[in-house]
């Protein structure tokens, strides 16, 4: 009896033990956030854990698309999130499902506005109003750029002066008001003369196609990244087995040429800070469903110039709309995908997607009035998948003869900008008539600006019955709580743990409603002073919101409010890439 009664309590202490480790192992897997976080949905060997949780693949870019394909992107990140999500750098935004496990609230997406008082800037020097072959009155985005100079406290709006003319400078303080500064550089606003030179490995160029990036945490010398195409050159002045040379400068200094290989025309870059690379966004106008994208990146931007290794990457797809012209319908040319420019703006990188929707060059030299491409978004937590939920054009062309946009719109590298509570988006528009009545597919372009709500590219909704929203489970090391919402009738927050448990005293009866219409407002519950008893620990925050939308959510370490996310192409009131200013910046 001695001896059964021994073995009991050994097989009590044995399943005790066995219950503690079960225990132990699945607090230390929760509160092990990064590494619980990663997805692997193919059981291919694991790669670079970024900022959000997400786990790349080890063979990154990814390699298996197929340009003749016409679905949707896939994004696998939103089929397999993970575990546990980190929301420590930026504002959260609800432009899919990644941050939500459940909701019964509805989702809105919105398209810019434009401007009343468009366009802000259009032809007025020589060479701007008088263009080669009939291409007159034009300023455009031949991708160009578009920055906040935060050490100079002025937007900057780099284009082309004229049909692939020189690169020129503008510059404004509000986005609307622009002047045209003499740099004493060459002639007036030109930054970089127009020409088709290229001298060994020197650059004499800037006509055609260009791309250009503001990096203000550059060396001087590297301040300005430049990315040039040679295409429309003479043949006998192109350098060899090129169409594009990358370049950096000072802004009157230029490097020697990083050729890149053959492309086509209207090819771009930009920066991913999240991972720290530079992207190129390759334009190939004959793939199996005309323009497409192709991606290469690296950390140094001249060594980017190699696109040797580069892997297709999207296309328009069979959610893109075709349109009839004067008779003429796309039947045998499908949408497609004309330039892609993208941008980091707080914890997403935003991609513009030109989308062209016709007609083709022969019939629009016939009919002498501009192609058709609407701006549309894509929205991206890992730099290459996009998620592209809205097809109706974020901003779109007119499609009126009367309108200055009637068509063939662009936007530039940089993409948009930030000024207190609101995001400004610059675009090119052509009319196709010149100052002089002359009409053409490529003259009468100005440039113009459209405007969006801060953070609201989408928002979650609620009606007059009380919805709620249930994230995911998040982990953090800030303190305060901010949402931005515009409510008319009220928003809580509880704040739960994994098991679905009230965490007190953060209880939605605890939780100070808000009734505001605001950007940047912080959540408090009665009692409590900040969220620091939490910090660091998987956590869901559960909304409870009626008659309002919710945009995004962020936490916070000061009282401003501050993100430390990326702020597009700079902020107004803002001393740096990043929102390390709050408040403080829209009280600016």
């Amino acid at each position: 009896m001695k001896i059964k009664l021994y073995l009991l309590y050994i097989a009590a202490i044995v399943i005790l033990i066995w219950i503690g480790f079960v225990i132990f192992y699945n607090w230390f897997s929760d509160n092990n956030a990064l590494k619980n976080s990663a997805q692997n949905p193919t059981n291919v060997s694991m790669g670079e854990l970024l900022y959000n949780g997400i786990l790349l693949p080890e063979t990154w870019p990814p390699r298996h698309f197929q340009p003749d394909s016409d679905e949707p992107m896939p994004v696998p990140y939103l089929d397999l999130p993970p575990k546990i999500i980190p929301v420590d750098l930026g504002r959260q935004l609800f432009i899919d499902d990644f941050l939500i496990e459940e909701t019964d609230m509805q989702r809105t997406y919105y398209q810019a506005e434009k401007y009343s008082g468009n366009p802000v800037f259009v032809p007025e020097s020589t060479d701007e109003i008088n263009g080669p072959d009939g291409k007159k009155s034009v300023v455009y985005f031949p991708n160009g750029g578009i920055f906040y100079d935060y050490k100079e406290g002025i937007f900057k709006m780099f284009y082309s002066s004229g049909w692939l003319g020189a690169l020129a400078l503008a510059t404004s303080r509000d986005m609307i008001h622009w002047e045209r500064p003499d740099l004493g550089l060459s002639k007036n606003n030109i930054f970089l003369p127009k020409g088709h030179v290229y001298t060994g490995e020197d650059l004499q160029t800037a006509g055609s196609n260009n791309s250009i990036w503001l990096d203000l945490e550059a060396d001087e010398s590297e301040r300005i990244k430049y990315l040039t195409c040679w295409i429309h050159a003479p043949e006998d002045q192109r350098p060899k087995h090129t169409s594009h040379t990358m370049h950096t400068s000072d802004g009157e200094n230029w490097s020697k040429a990083s050729p890149t290989g053959i492309a086509g025309d209207l090819c771009s870059f930009f920066y991913n800070p999240f991972r720290k690379v530079w992207v190129s966004s390759i334009r190939i106008s004959d793939g199996p469903r005309g323009r497409c994208r192709y991606y290469s990146e690296h950390a140094d931007f001249l060594s980017g110039a190699d696109w040797s290794r580069k892997v297709y990457w999207t296309n328009a797809d069979n959610f893109d709309a075709p349109e009839p012209f004067d008779g003429y319908h796309q039947g045998e040319d499908p949408p497609q995908l004309y330039s892609l420019n993208a941008v980091a703006y707080e914890s997403i990188m935003v991609g513009m997607h030109y989308i062209w929707r016709g007609p083709v060059n022969k019939v629009i030299d016939e009919k002498k009035y501009p192609k058709i491409t609407d701006l549309e978004l894509g929205f991206s937590r890992d730099g290459f998948h996009w998620h592209r939920p809205d097809r109706r054009g974020f901003i779109r062309a007119e499609r009126k003869e009367e309108s200055w946009d009637r068509g063939y719109l662009r936007s530039p590298t940089g993409v948009f900008v930030v000024t207190k509570d609101k995001l400004i988006f610059p675009y090119t528009g052509f009319s196709g008539v010149a100052n002089d009545g002359i009409e053409g597919p490529y003259s009468g372009a100005s440039i113009g600006i459209a405007m969006l709500r801060r953070d609201g590219f989408a928002s979650m909704d609620a009606g007059e019955k009380s919805s709620t929203l249930l994230t995911r489970p998040l982990i953090f090391s800030g303190k305060y709580l901010f949402v931005n919402t515009h409510v008319q009738g009220e928003l809580r927050v509880e704040v739960r743990d994994l098991n679905g448990q009230v965490i007190q005293p953060f209880t939605l009866q605890n939780s100070l409603p808000i009734r505001n219409d605001r950007t940047s407002i912080q959540v408090n519950w009665k009692g409590i002073e900040d969220l620091s008893s939490i910090s660091n620990k998987p956590v869901q925050l559960y909304f409870e919101l009626y008659n309002g939308s919710l945009f995004s959510f962020w936490i916070s370490k000061e009282l401003s409010g501050s993100s430390q996310g990326f702020l597009a192409a700079g902020g107004l009131g803002y001393d740096g890439i990043r929102d390390t200013q709050g408040s403080r910046a829209i009280d600016h």
